[in-house]
């Protein structure tokens, strides 16, 4: 443990940070999975509408630094690819 009181502080700061951070990528782990059990189902317009979800999640976890913009940019594309894909 930390004798500083400011390293004391990081390790409260940097914990705060990783719960957030680990809920926000939970919820959009969980907005990913919807939009493929969508895709199983065959129900275009509710795959549509779960695509439309997670990307927004996607990006608001980018804004906030959660994930890279690039990998953001690839994960959306293939969850569009994956939908535009059916039939």
């Amino acid at each position: 443990m930390a004798n500083i009181k400011s390293a004391k502080k990081r390790i409260l700061v940097i914990n705060t940070k990783t719960e957030r951070n680990k809920a926000i990528k939970s919820k959009v782990k969980t907005y990913v999975k919807k939009v493929y059990q969508t895709i199983e189902t065959g129900d275009k317009d509710a795959a549509a509408e779960a695509l439309r979800v997670a990307t927004g999640e996607l990006n608001r976890a980018c804004t906030k630094g959660i994930f890279h913009k690039n990998t953001v940019s690839r994960k959306i594309s293939r969850l569009a690819a994956a939908v535009n894909k059916m039939a």
